[in-house]
């Protein structure tokens, strides 16, 4: 068990990295977005090609129809990353963060449009986090309308969040991990750099510390970050992983005082507490009402599929 708590502590701590580093590197979003993929994918790739040869050969040949699915499920993820790492930039790490680990909302959302009847403490959750999140939107309207379009991409990158592992739910279950996560950044890479070419967002010529940050977010919160995650998953309840992993978001907020003398605006805290605390209240709620895996088959992953932050 002292290992499982030592890899979910570092988890946290790799995962709340992210927006902060975001944050920090002095190069377009859209850019970080593309360039933490196309890396991790080098890592990913040669694995998949060597592993999943077999299943790789029958997506292409008689299993078309989950080649695609693993595509929309690529898109998703690009506009995840298309949404949430411009919003770090934005808005404070503390309330993009909070905002984009809103996911377990709209799974839940996502499961009552595929005909689940969700439990009465679960839609209590959902009020509670919907009343969180307008209220630390509307105190970031208040104080800076960019601050507000950053809290709207971040929520835009929980619904893509959801969305990536919904559309993967059917290849889940006939791909490894490996393969789904290759194929999935594989797309979701060639659709943010035809995004940057489209907009015109530089790829090239940033400064060693950003290219630094880059490669720090690649290796921590994309890679070792959720590999933690799955190791913890195998070993203790879902809901449990996922509860703590709702830490990242004060994790976030205290590595962006310490590295950027960031903090969230004052009137947006009450909000991101009761947004936290309604997230909380679905998860546990659908654990104690035998709907967790409802919940995660429409948004929020098992094991080896976390949407990355």
């Amino acid at each position: 068990m002292a290992k499982v708590i030592l890899a979910l502590c570092v988890a946290v701590l790799s995962v709340s990295s992210s927006a902060p580093l975001i944050a920090y590197a002095a190069a377009p979003a859209l850019a970080i977005a593309f360039w933490r993929n196309a890396l991790a994918l080098g890592v990913l790739g040669p694995a998949a090609a060597v592993t999943g040869r077999a299943q790789l050969r029958r997506l292409v040949t008689t299993d078309r129809r989950t080649l695609w699915v693993c595509a929309l499920a690529g898109l998703a993820l690009a506009v995840h990353f298309g949404t949430w790492v411009p919003s770090a930039k934005l808005t404070t790490v503390a309330t993009a963060t909070a905002l984009v680990n809103t996911t377990p909302i709209w799974s839940a959302i996502i499961a009552t449009v595929q005909g689940v009847r969700l439990a009465p403490v679960i839609w209590i959750g959902i009020g509670v986090a919907v009343t969180g999140a307008v209220l630390a939107t509307g105190s970031d309207l208040a104080v800076s309308g960019t601050a507000f379009v950053g809290d709207l991409l971040a929520l835009a990158g929980g619904v893509a969040a959801a969305a990536y592992t919904a559309f993967g739910a059917r290849a889940r279950t006939v791909l490894s991990t490996t393969v789904y996560t290759t194929i999935c950044y594989s797309v979701c890479a060639v659709a943010l750099l035809v995004t940057c070419l489209v907009s015109g967002t530089p790829l090239a010529g940033f400064p060693a510390g950003a290219w630094l940050a880059i490669a720090v977010i690649t290796l921590f919160p994309q890679l070792l970050g959720h590999n933690l995650i799955n190791y913890a998953l195998e070993r203790v309840p879902m809901t449990t992983v996922n509860v703590i992993l709702l830490l990242e978001a004060p994790g976030a907020a205290v590595l962006g005082w310490l590295f950027l003398g960031q903090l969230p605006h004052a009137g947006s805290v009450p909000g991101l507490v009761i947004l936290v605390a309604g997230v909380a209240v679905v998860l546990v709620g659908a654990a104690r009402t035998g709907q967790a895996t409802t919940i995660a088959d429409a948004g929020q992953p098992p094991a080896g599929q976390q949407p990355v932050t």
